[in-house]
């Protein structure tokens, strides 16, 4: 008995040696902070101020209550953005997707980069973001979120393309006629397809080709499955986290995220609060049950401290060249205390330091695994073209 005794004291005391060293962080100094976040070049894979500067939302107005403007990229250290071409759902239903997105594209063309040409440069490369970044400016790169935005046209997605956009989200939250959704996968009165259709298929041959990232945040699990056996180029998850943490469909599972990596994808961690916190996706799940208007919702927010643990989970199942940043600010109505908008990053910067990551590490999560990736493919879509003009 008195063996069992000293057991359990054993055990007690190794438990509470383990919990005093998880709840220890390295002391880390402003200098240290400052100086890692200079040296990383931050690019953020999903941003969602176009949705309010298309309709007439200056970028360059300080203090407003979006996520977003021009001051706050600087505060924050922002070196590149993937500006999202969001096409709403109701688009498609109205068969105006196509011109909705060609305004969503104008309106980084021209209400962010042309009118502020010395803070934005247009990027469509990975050269251009390193480039524009040494210039001390801030890259703007394209991003549809929406595959109906192409109108079911390999033409389209051409011209958007020859435009700079360099990804497409091949679902929002809606099911298109080639590629089924997480967003409503459980609804019987909606057609599906049990994942990507024969033109899905070709539609990620052409993205291929063209050099444009396929981008599989909102997809249904079996779409992803599809785009990532169809794809000749890495795939990434340009907003969303991990399903693990959060068990939310937006969300990829660990096979999902060790899949992708395993072909050289990455997951860009979505900063909103239900993606990132299962109790704030349990309120807003019951608040949506109940009809609750926005105003009434309460969700209690994530933290700082989730936004970590994410990439901490993705580095656990898949390695640091897994993960990188997709904000979702402006796209998203709540987001963790502590990053509540672009100029917080350093703050993100502060949390990596003090759980362990060194510099090198931060590097790649902030921007290293995103440019790796577009190198990727940008690879993989001169060799396609070749092989087909020969």
């Amino acid at each position: 008995m008195r063996h069992w005794h000293h057991l359990i004291s054993a055990l007690l005391i190794l438990t509470a040696v383990t919990a005093l060293q998880a709840s220890q962080k390295r002391l880390v100094s402003e200098d240290e902070v400052r100086r890692v976040h200079l040296s990383a070049l931050l690019v953020d894979t999903h941003n969602d101020i176009t949705s309010k500067t298309v309709d007439g939302f200056d970028i360059g107005t300080t203090g407003s209550r979006n996520h977003t403007d021009l001051a706050r990229l600087k505060a924050g250290g922002v070196g590149a953005v993937f500006f999202a071409a969001y096409v709403a759902p109701q688009y498609a239903s109205k068969n105006s997707a196509g011109n909705r997105a060609m305004q969503m594209v104008d309106t980084i063309r021209h209400d962010i980069v042309a009118r502020y040409p010395r803070a934005f440069v247009l990027a469509k490369t990975s050269r251009d973001i390193e480039r524009i970044h040494k210039q001390s400016r801030i890259a703007a790169l394209i991003g549809i979120e929406g595959g109906h935005a192409i109108e079911d046209s390999l033409r389209l997605l051409r011209n958007f393309y020859e435009l700079g956009v360099r990804y497409l989200t091949l679902t929002h939250t809606n099911s298109n006629n080639w590629a089924d959704s997480s967003g409503d996968i459980d609804k019987p009165e909606i057609k599906h397809h049990d994942g990507l259709t024969d033109f899905g298929k070709q539609v990620v041959a052409e993205m291929n080709r063209l050099g444009m990232i396929v981008d599989i945040s909102h997809v249904s699990d079996k779409t992803f499955w599809d785009a990532l056996a169809a794809s000749r180029a890495p795939l990434w998850a340009s907003h969303s986290s991990c399903r693990a943490l959060s068990n939310v469909a937006r969300n990829m599972t660990d096979e999902m995220i060790e899949a992708m990596a395993r072909k050289g994808g990455v997951i860009q961690i979505n900063f909103a609060s239900a993606f990132l916190s299962q109790r704030s996706a349990d309120a807003e799940r019951l608040a949506r049950a109940n009809a609750m208007p926005e105003s009434e919702k309460n969700i209690p927010p994530a933290g700082l401290e989730d936004a970590v643990a994410h990439i901490d989970h993705v580095v656990k199942v898949a390695g640091i060249d897994a993960v990188g940043i997709g904000s979702d600010f402006d796209g998203v109505s709540s987001v963790p205390t502590g990053l509540e908008d672009v100029s917080k990053f350093p703050q993100l910067t502060r949390a990596l330091l003090e759980n362990g990551y060194s510099a090198a590490q931060i590097k790649k999560i902030y921007g290293g695994n995103t440019l790796r990736l577009m190198r990727a493919v940008e690879k993989a879509s001169s060799e396609l073209r070749r092989v087909r003009w020969k």
